[in-house]
Order: structure tokens, then C-alpha cells, then sequence
């Protein structure tokens, strides 16, 4: 039910957003830079991290090397949710996220803790970026959302 809500008829800015509203774009930078170590962490003990509209996973991907080898190679790559795509109809390939690997929520409380702000402001602010990010899908914009 928590997909539910990045599903949008209307886009949304972020001045309509109460935590966006209140902290500045450093602050966001630093609640993000926070979610995206945590993340990385994650990844690294093989767990998948599911943000509300896609899955951050590492993935087996082939790539080509010298004389037409074909080498496998763990990926980090974000999955974009099904009911997102559907909804927003979007094209993208079928990434699964293997089988044994757990798929986990991302921990606001120790995300807050490395990032010195309370809990509650660091998912609000999570959860609204997600909502601007939703909102310029859908109104087809260009996205750039840069991860370390």
C-alpha cells in the first residue's frame, strides 16, 4: 500500500511539501547522501533496499571483454517499482533481483543517526523527494538523480 501513494494525477513541487518546505537543499543533500551510504551498506551484505518506488539491487550482468568473452559482473542497479512503470507507462528492461536475496526497508532511525537529524524528518524528507520524483515521471520530465 505504500507504492499507492507515488502514484499521482497531479505533480506535486516541492514548496507544496511541508518538510521539503522547511529545510534547504543542503539539508536535503545530506538526509540523501545519509539514505545513499546506508544503501551501499546494504548492498554490500547483499540486501536489496526497497524505497517506495523501486529497489535499489545488485544484479548479474554480462559484459564484453577482449576477444568477445563474455564476463559476469555484479551490478548495483535501481529497479523501478512494476505498479510505477504501469502507471506512468514507462519502458524499461526486466531487472529480477535474484532469488535469495532479502529485500529490506531502508532504516530511518540509524539513517537519522548518522545524519544528525531526527528520524521523522529524514523519511519525511525521503518520502517527499519521492513524490517530486514521482510527479516529474509523470509529467515526463528529465530526472537526474545522482548516487555516489
Amino acid at each position: 500500500a505504500k507504492m499507492q501513494k507515488y502514484l499521482l494525477y497531479n505533480s506535486v513541487e516541492p514548496k507544496e511539501l511541508p518538510t521539503l518546505r522547511e529545510l534547504s537543499t543542503v539539508e536535503i543533500c545530506k538526509v540523501w547522501s545519509g539514505m545513499s551510504r546506508h544503501i551501499y551498506r546494504q548492498l554490500l551484505q547483499k540486501r536489496a533496499v526497497e524505497i517506495g518506488v523501486g529497489t535499489f539491487a545488485v544484479v548479474l550482468a554480462h559484459t564484453s571483454v577482449a576477444e568477445g568473452k563474455v564476463l559476469p559482473v555484479e551490478r548495483p542497479t535501481f529497479i523501478l517499482s512494476k505498479p510505477l512503470k504501469m502507471f506512468y507507462n514507462l519502458e524499461s528492461d526486466e531487472t529480477k533481483i535474484p532469488e535469495e536475496t532479502p529485500v529490506v526497508q531502508p532504516d530511518f532511525e540509524a539513517i537519522a543517526a548518522n545524519t544528525h537529524f531526527r528520524h521523522e524528518i529524514v523519511e519525511q524528507c525521503v518520502q517527499e523527494t519521492l513524490l517530486c520524483f514521482a510527479g516529474a515521471l509523470r509529467d515526463n520530465k528529465e530526472v537526474e538523480f545522482s548516487f555516489r
